[in-house]
């Protein structure tokens, strides 16, 4: 009864779905939670300050940079990925271009051709759009990749 508070799977304010159906050519601002089946032609930001959750599902494609506290990646990114707080890729997720995170969960089966980058809690908390800083937690992902097939290859 008065545990440690559970995170909602939805953020503070309205619900919008892209339909599979939907193509959407410009730039996307929200709040929210944001649901792409659709495509989306352009930049997909979300306000910094909000506790905006955008997903792209596995039918969903995004050519352009998403911007968001909480993003989830089960379809395809075209263009890097910007995220302050929680990043989920999941199996079916392909990312073509640089990941910046704070926390990252990668599944079997993801893809992401680029750099991953850690940004830290000075780099979100200024809200800096500039590219953050590589830590020593970075890796190319040629490596990350390398590193799993080898692990499977165990197995």
């Amino acid at each position: 009864m008065f545990g440690k508070k559970k995170d909602s799977p939805f953020a503070n304010g309205g619900h919008t779905l892209f339909d599979n159906a939907l193509e959407i050519v410009g730039d996307v601002r929200f709040g929210g939670t944001l649901d792409i089946e659709g495509r989306v032609k352009g930049n997909v930001v979300a306000d910094a300050a909000s506790d905006a959750l955008v997903r792209v599902r596995s039918r969903g494609e995004v050519t352009g940079e998403i911007r968001a506290p909480k993003i989830i990646i089960n379809g395809r990114v075209n263009g890097d990925v910007h995220c302050a707080k929680h990043l989920e890729l999941a199996a079916n997720a392909v990312v073509d271009g640089n990941v910046y995170y704070k926390v990252i969960e990668m599944v079997k089966g993801a893809s992401v051709n680029g750099k991953l980058m850690h940004i830290g809690d000075e780099d979100s908390a200024a809200g800096k759009d500039a590219a953050a800083t590589p830590s020593a937690d970075s890796a190319s992902v040629t490596s990350l990749q390398t590193d799993a097939l080898a692990s499977r290859a165990k197995s």
